[in-house]
């Protein structure tokens, strides 16, 4: 790993913590030549996962991509990013065993949005504004209704 501060790789782990859901590693490391402390994040790697969009198109999968809408979504409400980090990767968990090599985006847009209907509903309902393209007020007016009928 490369120090952020002096752009040595020369380093030391000082601490590893494996998170909640067992799917990433957090390190702990001090530079050997600067003596600065940094973190850094170990993620499964998910070779070869294909989503496919909409229109047919064939676009490989991004994590990151996927963590930046929720964040989006999420922006400004008591949702942490290791909650988010969390609902990704069960998100993707699931699909990998539902599906093989090939996921529609429809399949990741739903697993979001049901997992984000329990953790904050005003990211839910962001992130189902965009996801779903409401046309006009009366399909945003109803999806927010379905909320309020809807046991948490």
């Amino acid at each position: 790993m490369r120090c952020p501060k002096c752009t040595s790789i020369e380093d030391k782990v000082i601490d590893s913590r494996i998170s909640k859901e067992g799917s990433t590693i957090r390190r702990r490391r001090e530079c050997l030549e600067c003596g600065h402390r940094y973190s850094t994040t170990e993620n499964v790697v998910r070779d070869g996962m294909v989503v496919i969009k909409r229109d047919g198109r064939r676009e490989e999968f991004d994590r990151e991509k996927l963590v930046r809408a929720v964040r989006a979504a999420c922006h400004k409400r008591p949702v942490d990013i290791e909650q988010i980090t969390m609902l990704v990767e069960d998100v993707m968990d699931v699909l990998e065993a539902r599906f093989e090599s090939e996921i529609p985006s429809s399949a990741i847009g739903e697993g979001v949005m049901q997992r984000l209907r329990t953790v904050d509903q005003v990211a839910y309902v962001r992130f189902a504004s965009v996801y779903k393209e409401f046309r006009d007020v009366a399909e945003f007016m109803h999806e927010i209704s379905s909320l309020a009928k809807k046991p948490k």
